[in-house]
């Protein structure tokens, strides 16, 4: 029997700049997180205790560190497998000073699986994730009900999940899977989607997007208890 796993992200390492590889030979040890099988104590990872949010596929960092730069009262871990990606952000945290942003280079299920408690989660945040467009690919998208169900333990009671995509049809998808599980409430007015919240930065890619014409749509729901 094939026992491989599906992996909801393929690492395109793509081009490293020399200031992006400097930053993690500087940074990482101030910055980065290893992963390993035990959960980890955040409060003492970032030295206070404050509210800790969790972004999913980071890109390159540039929303993470101005949400961690406007709401300096959270905590924030940002995950992403991409080099150059943490390279950037890395950069960015250094020449604005922040020190609430921990990073993880791994899997974003085996560290919510492993590394977070449940029930310790204010926020997840999953913006733009790749939305594997090909319907033979669809069973690769990481929004599926055994992540939502993950990621529901991890959320404390009223804690919230948010995602964001410019592809119509993942949003349809998003959307059907969080209304089916009974432990999630849309914070939609009408049942659908979200207008950004003003929290989320507006990347130059979905700005571009924006400009020729393309939707974005947000999904914002809260778990209850």
């Amino acid at each position: 029997m094939n026992t491989h796993k599906i992996r909801s992200f393929i690492r395109r390492q793509g081009r490293i700049t020399p200031g992006q590889q400097g930053a993690i030979e500087r940074l990482w040890p101030k910055y980065g997180l290893e992963y390993n099988n035990k959960v980890i104590n955040y409060s003492e990872i970032f030295d206070r205790k404050a509210p800790l949010i969790v972004e999913i596929g980071f890109g390159n960092g540039d929303s993470l560190a101005k949400m961690a730069a406007n709401q300096s009262e959270n905590n924030y871990l940002g995950i992403e497998v991409h080099k150059p990606g943490i390279g950037h952000l890395l950069l960015q945290l250094e020449q604005l000073e922040i020190n609430n942003v921990r990073i993880f280079n791994h899997d974003a299920v085996e560290i919510l699986e492993h590394n977070i408690a449940d029930n310790s989660l204010i926020g997840i945040h999953l913006f733009f994730p790749d939305p594997w467009p090909k319907k033979r690919h669809h069973k690769r998208r990481i929004v599926q009900s055994n992540f939502i169900d993950l990621i529901t333990r991890k959320l404390q009671p009223g804690g919230y999940f948010h995602a964001a995509t410019d592809w119509h049809d993942y949003a349809e998808h998003i959307l059907k899977v969080l209304q089916k599980h009974p432990a999630l409430i849309n914070q939609s007015s009408d049942g659908m989607y979200c207008e950004r919240p003003d929290y989320r930065p507006v990347t130059k890619f979905e700005r571009r997007g924006l400009a020729l014409g393309h939707g974005v749509w947000d999904l914002l729901f809260k778990k209850t208890g």
